[in-house]
């Protein structure tokens, strides 16, 4: 190319001293060069013609040759795809005939599957020796291949379920794989080992059975879980923490009633002295004409009164019956037993709990594991379904109220002053509901003074009445007084369990503080009564017997005999007249509250002015903390007034049993659900810690009166004693040696009680604060773990932000080569181009 391009140049430079030459000439020159000139431009043009046909001529080959091979192309594409859908045809074809004569093997197999296995089972028995000979006659290297086989057979059968396979593909492998098993596992042993081996398999695959089914009947003995399962599905964690909570409160009462009916009750009514026998057995001469009306045994008077129910029936005789039964030092031993083992229960439930919360919920990608694990895919009934698909948004709606609650930022100010201002409104009820108990005692007490005889039922049961109405109604008070502050519902739940446990706890010590003033009266009584009883004997002898006389003594009728208060049986008789009273209050409530208020909504809803469903009255919610802390205290009303009614444990046994019914369907039938659901992940355990401070302060006053009050003399297991606790005294002076009653007296000595008492405190100070210590390094590890992952999660986040930055560096790398590869191309096309044009020139100089 250069070298042409040098000679053009030169020729150049040649003609155009050719034209200064014929320049110079004259005349005749110019039309010669004119001449020359015109036949060159003329043959120039010609050659330029020539060579522009030829080019097209070029590219209208290279394009019939582009044109011919696509062409050919696209017949060989046409010809591959004809001849493919040829083989699918055919295949299909194929398929179905395969489809067909599969469909008819089944039916053969399905028609001769029961011949052959009746020939099976005939001829199992008769190869059962080949089999066995074959498998004793393999090598060692064959016998472990074969117990290979078998073990991944096993594992077949185990891991077969959760495989994504066809269920006509699962079936047959299963029984294979059963089969195989079956048949080589027990003829694996190597000589007399053989059968030891198969009755081992056979006894470990019979244990197995035999605890998965012990398993499933445990998880069926539990009382009321699949309605509990079914209420918390539809209604919450929080509502079902209250029936989980009512379930286990009868657990302890189950063996509460045990050790009473069983030591108590039971020995008393068997082997006791019957009734009519003495005067603390049989019924007063004035009060035999009205002890069978229905209006004196709902009071728990008459004969109620002079049963075993009650502590005034027992006699102090020390042993009775053939057995030589204790019966007063068994009913002071029931009744300290019942108070430690409540103890004892609730200490360790409280530490189940606390180990089980573990420090706090975990929230990381809640709602990503309650989308993608929730679902049980197992179920199979319609019903069960129904409810996991509840259980489900219920979650969801727990799980979205936490996450509202966490982002939530309020005034807060206003927010502090609405908490002071509901606070003090929640004191001023409690001291008014204080107040009028007190005064209500008061009246009853100059009314007991008068003589409830001159008065009707509401003077006589109105503490009982007013302690229900105001444990009835001042909980809706304090609920509407908590919508002022505006806290997450899981703490205003606990605020309002505090509220009513003050209510409740002030209204309880007020009727305890009443009952001490009519403890002091009926004791002031009995002085009088032992002073009477001295001249009633000396008129009924009228000191006429000699001292020596062997005269019959006189016999009286024991319902005759003047006898005093029994201030012990008084305070049993109210406490169960409490319970009662407190129970019709709940189950009417139910009634009329729950019940008639949710036909009304159903029915005269269409007919009515406004909506009645999401107006006034609409459908109620369950109140979760006016029920448990109604079984809170109730539950303390029968560990304090347990020791002088025996009773109360079966009590409130059938409380609970017909609660449990009549709430679950209330809950079901007559409830809605609340507006903020949450989840109730520490209720449970701050309903134990309010269980263990009432039972702790129900127990005072019974220490209390055991301690200090002196018995009654003429009722009870210990009359005629000083104290109650003399019975330990005397058991220990009577039925044990006299070094171990030495010993024990050192032993409750104050100066050894005490500092061992101090030690227990400082043992449970030191074990409380390690456990708080412990769980902040929970707590701290937790965040630690927490402040990993999310650090992983950022690398994992850079990792893939720098791949996708790599990828598309490499995408422009690759798209610019490509241009690149373009632009030389495009080059190359146009130097050809050029390179053309030259050659056309020097060919048409040298030419011309």
């Amino acid at each position: 190319m250069d070298a042409d391009s040098d000679g053009g140049e030169q020729e150049m430079e040649r003609e155009k001293k050719k034209r200064r030459e014929r320049k110079a000439e004259k005349g005749g020159a110019k039309r010669n060069r004119r001449r020359s000139e015109e036949r060159n431009g003329t043959a120039d043009n010609e050659r330029r013609g020539r060579l522009k046909d030829g080019r097209r001529r070029k590219r209208e080959g290279e394009t019939e040759e582009v044109t011919k091979e696509r062409k050919n192309s696209k017949n060989e594409r046409a010809k591959k795809a004809h001849q493919e859908e040829e083989e699918e045809r055919n295949g299909k074809k194929l398929k179905r005939e395969e489809d067909k004569k599969a469909k008819e093997r089944k039916k053969k197999k399905e028609k001769t599957t029961e011949k052959e296995e009746e020939e099976k089972e005939e001829g199992e028995e008769e190869q059962g020796g080949d089999e066995e000979f074959v498998v004793g006659s393999l090598s060692p290297e064959e016998l472990e291949k074969l117990k290979e086989a078998v073990d991944e057979r096993k594992k077949l059968i185990t891991t077969l379920r959760g495989k994504p396979w066809p269920m006509r593909k699962k079936l047959p492998t299963l029984r294979e794989s059963q089969l195989f098993v079956e048949k080589y596992e027990g003829a694996l042993g190597k000589g007399r080992g053989r059968k030891l081996y198969a009755y081992k398999v056979m006894m470990r695959k019979k244990w197995m059975k035999f605890q998965r089914d012990f398993e499933n009947f445990k998880t069926a003995c539990i009382p009321w879980e699949m309605k509990i399962k079914e209420i918390e599905s539809h209604f919450g964690s929080s509502v079902a923490s209250y029936f989980l909570f009512l379930r286990w409160m009868y657990g302890i009462n189950m063996i509460l009633f045990g050790l009473t009916f069983g030591l108590v009750m039971v020995p008393e009514a068997l082997m006791g002295r019957p009734y009519g026998s003495i005067p603390r057995k049989t019924v007063p001469r004035l009060e035999q004409a009205s002890a069978m009306d229905f209006a004196v045994l709902w009071d728990f008077g008459g004969y109620a009164k002079y049963s075993v129910l009650f502590y005034g029936y027992y006699n102090n005789q020390r042993a009775i019956g053939w057995l030589k039964f204790r019966m007063p030092l068994s009913y002071f031993l029931v009744g300290v037993g019942t108070v430690a083992y409540s103890y004892m229960v609730v200490i360790r439930t409280m530490a189940r709990n606390a180990k089980e919360d573990g420090g706090g919920d975990d929230t990381s990608f809640n709602f990503s594991w309650k989308i993608f694990t929730s679902w049980d895919y197992l179920i199979g009934n319609a019903e069960t379904a129904d409810n996991k698909f509840a259980s489900i948004t219920t979650s969801f709606k727990e799980a979205i109220v936490e996450e509202q609650e966490s982002r939530k930022d309020d005034n807060i100010h206003l927010t502090r002053f609405l908490r002071v201002l509901a606070n003090f409104l929640v004191l001023c009820c409690l001291a008014g509901s204080g107040y009028l108990i007190y005064f209500v005692v008061r009246r009853s007490q100059k009314f007991a003074l008068e003589g409830l005889d001159n008065y009707g039922w509401w003077e006589r049961n109105e503490v009982n009445m007013v302690m229900s109405l105001l444990g009835m109604f001042c909980p809706m008070l304090f609920d509407v007084i908590s919508t002022l502050e505006n806290y997450h519902p899981r703490i205003a739940l606990q605020w309002q369990l505090g509220r009513i446990f003050a209510l409740f706890l002030g209204n309880l010590y007020t009727f305890i503080i009443a009952l001490m003033d009519q403890i002091n009266l009926k004791r002031a009584e009995e002085e009088k009564v032992k002073f009477n009883m001295t001249i009633w004997q000396a008129n009924l002898y009228n000191g006429t017997l000699p001292e020596n006389s062997t005269a019959l003594p006189i016999t009286v009728d024991p319902a005759d005999v003047p006898r005093g208060p029994c201030w012990e049986t008084m305070v049993g008789q109210e406490f169960v007249r409490l319970i009662i009273s407190d129970t019709m209050t709940t189950y009417i409530t139910l009634l009329i509250g729950d019940f008639l208020r949710a036909v009304l909504v159903r029915f005269l809803n269409h007919c009515w002015c406004w909506d009645l469903e999401y107006g006034f009255p609409s459908y109620s919610e369950f109140d979760v903390s006016g029920n448990v802390l109604g079984l809170i205290f109730n539950q303390g009303m029968i560990w304090m007034g347990a020791f002088y009614a025996p009773c109360l444990p079966a009590l409130n046994l059938l409380r609970l049993h017909v609660s449990m019914y009549l709430q679950c369907w209330a809950v079901m039938c007559c409830n809605v659900p609340q507006e903020r659901v949450f989840k109730a992940s520490g209720s449970n355990n701050f309903y134990m810690a309010m269980l263990l401070v009432i039972l702790f302060l129900s127990t005072l006053p019974a220490i209390y009166t055991i301690v200090s009050i002196p018995p009654s003399f003429d009722c009870g297991p210990f009359s005629g004693k000083s104290r109650m606790f003399d019975v330990i005294q005397e058991t220990l002076e009577t039925d044990f040696p006299a070094w171990f009653g030495k010993v024990f007296s050192y032993a409750s000595n104050p100066g050894l009680v005490l500092p061992f008492l101090l030690l227990m405190v400082l043992a449970i100070y030191y074990l409380h604060s390690t456990s708080k210590t412990y769980k902040h390094a929970n707590l701290e590890l937790k965040k630690k773990l927490q402040t990993q992952s999310e650090e992983n999660k950022k690398k994992n986040k850079l990792a893939a932000q720098k791949a996708a930055e790599d990828l598309e560096q490499a995408k422009n790398m690759a798209a610019t080569e490509q241009q690149e590869k373009q632009s030389n191309n495009n080059a190359s096309v146009k130097g050809d181009t050029k390179s053309e044009e030259l050659f056309i020139l020097l060919l048409s100089n040298t030419l011309a």
